[in-house]
């Protein structure tokens, strides 16, 4: 009698083949850098147009690369006078709209007071009005009171419309101080002005310089408002508009460009200044 074999145990699946992961397109990084070269695309232009060697004043066309530009930036006196003229109306802004904007809002962020929903109404109404408006209603104000309408008119209006900025600005930086700090600085036996010179205001000094900086900025850039109070005082911005009916030179150009490289130099001795301080 013959043994039967044992029947063959069943051969185990074969391990299904692991598939790969589908790697996922990040679109959104495409375009948040499509968005920001779009942002810089007109100031590439300007940076590369300021090196265009033009023959005449239509600098639309690219015609050649030289630096005459830059060693003759100051050709034109009136644009060299309406550059000077918006420097100085800057940097009295940035310097009035930060003390005014820097002390609206630390008392916006440390205290509470009647009339503080008015006043963050007035705030943000100064924000979102349009400028025609504001303008309309500065040139107003200034026909009524009798007040020349020149330099310090558009210094004043300016300031009116940057102090916003600042204190909201300086307002979130109070409202995430630590008082902590303060306290202890009391507890040591510091005095009220010395506790603000030492700690207060080296931790406000961030928001103080942002702010400042978006002052000057707005300033030096704006158009619409200084149309209506300007009287004879001319802007840069106003020079502009001024010339392209006619052409606009390219030392036009070479100013913006350095307007534009002492921007970015204070943003990145700013950006430095708060990480160091961090």
């Amino acid at each position: 009698m013959t043994a039967t074999s044992a029947p063959a145990p069943p051969a185990a699946p074969a391990p299904a083949r692991a598939r790969r992961p589908r790697r996922r397109v990040d679109w959104g990084k495409y375009v948040t850098w499509a968005v920001i070269a779009w942002l810089l695309s007109p100031i590439a232009f300007m940076i590369v147009f300021s090196f265009n060697d033009i023959k005449g004043r239509h600098n639309v066309t690219w015609q050649g690369f030289t630096l005459h530009w830059y060693a003759d930036a100051l050709a034109y006196p009136d644009l060299t006078q309406a550059l000077v003229n918006s420097l100085l109306i800057a940097l009295l802004t940035m310097v009035f709209a930060g003390l005014l904007g820097g002390l609206l809002g630390l008392a916006l962020g440390r205290y509470t007071f009647r009339g503080q929903g008015a006043t963050d109404l007035v705030m943000f109404s100064a924000i979102s009005a349009p400028e025609v408006v504001m303008g309309a209603g500065l040139l107003s104000m200034f026909l009524t009171m009798n007040i020349a309408t020149g330099f310090w008119t558009i210094v004043v209006s300016h300031v009116m419309f940057s102090v916003s900025f600042v204190a909201i600005t300086v307002r979130a930086r109070v409202l995430a101080l630590d008082p902590a700090l303060e306290e202890a600085a009391r507890d040591l036996g510091a005095s009220a002005w010395t506790t603000f010179r030492l700690v207060t205001l080296p931790m406000l000094a961030p928001a103080l310089m942002a702010g400042g900086l978006i002052a000057f900025v707005l300033s030096i850039d704006d158009y619409i408002i200084t149309t209506f109070v300007s009287g004879n005082t001319s802007t840069f911005p106003l020079w502009i508009w001024g010339t392209t009916r006619v052409g606009t030179p390219p030392q036009v150009n070479v100013m913006g460009t350095l307007i534009f490289a002492v921007g970015v130099l204070l943003a990145v001795v700013n950006a430095a200044m708060a990480r160091r301080r961090a």
